[in-house]
């Protein structure tokens, strides 16, 4: 028999579990999916696990943290809110937050470890300071201007900053600040990445280290050569103009070059990235002992990419080894320098993404099949092993692995099945911080050794007692997940979740899709969070496709985008419309369809080519003029826009507007820099041109990622609102 404080917790826990999920419950604070701490890492001493915590109350704000990784004692060893000075953001700031995806987020977004073990750099709100393991607070600037891209050399004997569009180094022991560039102007700055580097090459900053702090790799970076773009921030109380550069597809690229300098700013060599102007500065590296600076040198059409080894003496290079590809070369992050000169490499040319070692001309390979590697967690010198993450045994789910550095033993799997894990080590492979959440149950993180083995739970963020999605979690719907078959037979992933279903009763559908190649998945293992069990408590089957062209499923079954956007990706979705139909639960006149930014073109394109299959379309933020986009990203897959056989305008959403007779509803964000309000208006034009009425709605001060509670809660009433006045929604008139 329960005693009565028990049954009363029973009582009080039936109650929550009847509660309801709203929008304003999944846009507010704690966020539902628990603890969700950011850019997880180990102390060079390996005693702490540092991690960026939101608070309970305030989901955006981020506060410094360490866990005793022996004592599992947790603390707060940087107070965002009494440190910062509550500043407004540089607008170059603002810019590069929204191109790594964490705009609207406060407090402390990044941070970064001395070689000593004991102290951590700390931007806050522009300046920069310096934070001791056992509390103490230095501040280290205090200038009008912002600091941007700071970092700690190697070897722990400098800080380095980008302050006006130039170089700075400040010695941690003298703490005298230097500045190593002049010359920066409105169109000229060093040591930052270029628009199209943060935004789609997946490189931050723009200088490198040497493992000695003798040398740092610094990037030049001349904007003149890019068109201006008058950006307008509309906002809800005036209207900001930033002339932008911004380089649209077919349109001449930021001139980079690459220099050598020594701290002290005695010295400065010029490195030959050749003879073509044009081509992209895709990587740099070190070499494990600092007397070899290795670049990754990228082609304009993206179908060749040279590795350099530099002299960093004299700026001489040579090429080391080049990739081709007929269609385009997919950038990595798995370069490893090796102590003995050899290093990792990364490579697709078995048509699946697989690690080498390489050294000299002999190239070793360590993993193979038809599967993918993806990223390297860490390399383990002295035990010769290189720890992992790929999706051997499902393109569904991530896993942990270890290999062999001489490619002669067996790849071992270190983490659990039925999971989307990813990982960080320390220096020395030696620990490991493992991330890892699927459809049932959110990101949970423990730490590891290094074969994998939980030593101890970081952040069990199990679904029970005070987590806050418990009360929900009565009704929550599991993931179904499936497949397909596309119109040539290749085997398509699919997922769904359904409200409970009654005989005889048929359901809308709410699909979701984004489509795209780079980072196009959707239908993985992973936590979807709170928004779709919201629409499944509302009556919503939701059901994802991942299409042809998105990444992980091999090269091949990318380049079926390649020259044909808007065509094979359109067709894999029809397809499960087509799948839904024959499902006796399923409604065929209502089916909606939902996409945001590529997501977003695909909602106009799949309405174009096919009227009257969906029951209404949503599109937020949509791509509808490729030649309106950058360069880096729509050239790759559609060439140049000036080809005489340009692939644009079949490619656009523009000429066939026309055709759409299906309720629309058109979102867009009035101060986004990456798909900027002008895609919107273009299509706006078009389907005013054709008489063809539109739903619409603007969200002044918005970029591409809306930041608010009240702007995420606004965009999805107005969703829901649209769907029901069609009649596409949950209780509505069936048809439209």
């Amino acid at each position: 028999m329960s005693s009565p404080t028990a049954a009363r917790e029973m009582a009080s826990s039936a109650i929550a579990a009847a509660q309801n999920l709203t929008l304003e419950r999944i846009f507010s604070s704690p966020d539902l999916a628990g603890a969700q701490p950011r850019l997880l890492r180990i102390s060079p001493d390996g005693k702490l696990v540092t991690l960026l915590r939101n608070r309970p109350k305030d989901r955006d704000r981020y506060d410094l943290w360490a866990i005793d990784t022996t004592t599992g004692k947790e603390r707060m060893l940087v107070d965002s809110l009494k440190l910062g000075s509550g500043a407004e953001l540089s607008e170059a700031e603002k810019m590069q937050r929204e191109r790594a995806r964490i705009g609207g987020t406060r407090g402390i977004v990044a941070y970064d470890w001395a070689a000593d073990g004991k102290h951590i750099l700390v931007p806050i709100d522009g300046d920069l300071y310096l934070a001791a393991v056992d509390g103490a607070v230095q501040r280290l600037t205090d200038t009008p201007e912002g600091e941007l891209n700071a970092t700690v050399s190697p070897a722990g004997g400098y800080v380095s900053f980008v302050r006006g569009g130039n170089l700075f180094v400040t010695g941690l022991a003298d703490k005298v600040e230097r500045q190593l560039t002049e010359g920066a102007s409105d169109t000229v700055s060093w040591g930052v990445a270029e628009f199209v580097a943060q935004e789609e090459m997946d490189r931050s900053t723009g200088h490198w280290w040497s493992p000695d702090d003798s040398h740092v790799a610094i990037a030049r970076v001349d904007e003149s050569p890019v068109g201006i773009v008058n950006r307008a921030a509309i906002g809800a109380e005036g209207t900001k103009i930033y002339p932008q550069r911004y380089p649209a597809a077919g349109t001449p690229n930021a001139l980079v070059e690459l220099y050598v300098m020594d701290p002290q700013g005695k010295s400065r060599v010029k490195v030959d990235l050749g003879d073509n102007p044009d081509i992209y500065l895709a990587r740099v590296n070190w070499s494990k002992d600092g007397r070899t600076l290795y670049v990754q040198r990228e082609s304009r059409d993206q179908k060749r990419l040279d590795l350099l080894a530099v002299d960093p003496a004299t700026g001489a290079s040579r090429v080391v080894l080049t990739e081709a590809a007929k269609s385009w070369i997919n950038l990595h992050n798995n370069f490893r320098a090796l102590s003995d000169g050899s290093f990792l490499w990364w490579s697709e040319k078995t048509g699946h993404g697989h690690l080498y070692r390489i050294a000299g001309e002999q190239w070793t390979a360590l993993t193979s099949g038809d599967w993918e590697v993806r990223d390297v967690i860490g390399v383990d010198e002295k035990r010769g092993l290189v720890t992992f993450a790929g999706n051997r045994e499902t393109p569904l789910e991530q896993q942990i692995y270890s290999v062999p550095l001489k490619g002669d033993g067996e790849i071992r799997k270190l983490g659990e099945a039925g999971w989307w894990n990813s990982g960080v080590m320390d220096g020395g492979a030696s620990r490991m911080i493992v991330s890892r959440s699927n459809s049932e149950q959110p990101a949970q993180i423990y730490l590891a050794d290094r074969d994998g083995k939980r030593l101890r739970w970081l952040s069990e963020n199990r679904i029970e007692g005070a987590h806050p999605m418990a009360p929900y979690w009565r009704d929550h719907a599991k993931t179904v997940f499936g497949t397909i078959k596309a119109k040539d037979g290749t085997t398509l992933y699919t997922k769904m979740l359904t409200p409970k279903l009654e005989a005889g009763k048929r359901y809308p559908v709410f699909m979701i899709h984004y489509g795209g190649p780079g980072a196009g998945r959707q239908v993985t293992n992973m936590w979807g969070g709170a928004l779709p069990q919201y629409l499944v408590e509302k009556g919503w089957i939701v059901y994802v496709v991942d299409n042809r062209g998105t990444p992980d499923r091999g090269k091949a079954f990318e380049d079926h985008l390649y020259h044909a956007m808007g065509t094979v990706e359109v067709e894999d979705q029809l397809a499960g419309v087509e799948w839904l139909k024959q499902q006796a639960f399923v409604d065929p006149k209502r089916i909606a369809t939902y996409g945001w930014s590529y997501g977003g073109y695909m909602t106009l394109k799949l309405l174009e080519k096919a009227p009257g299959v969906f029951a209404a379309g949503v599109s937020g933020a949509p791509v509808s003029k490729w030649e309106l986009y950058d360069t880096h990203y729509t050239e790759r897959y559609l060439g140049d826009p000036n080809a005489a056989d340009s692939a644009y305008p079949a490619a656009n959403a523009i000429a066939e507007a026309g055709k759409i007779t299906d309720p629309l509803l058109l979102i867009h964000g009035m101060a986004d820099d990456n798909v900027v309000l002008e895609h919107s208006t273009a299509f706006m034009s078009a389907m005013q041109e054709q008489g063809k009425p539109f739903d619409l709605m603007l969200y002044p001060g918005q970029t591409h990622r809306f930041a608010g509670e009240g702007p995420n809660v606004h965009v999805w009433r107005m969703i829901e609102q649209f769907l029901d006045r069609v009649g596409a929604a949950p209780g509505s008139a069936s048809g439209n």
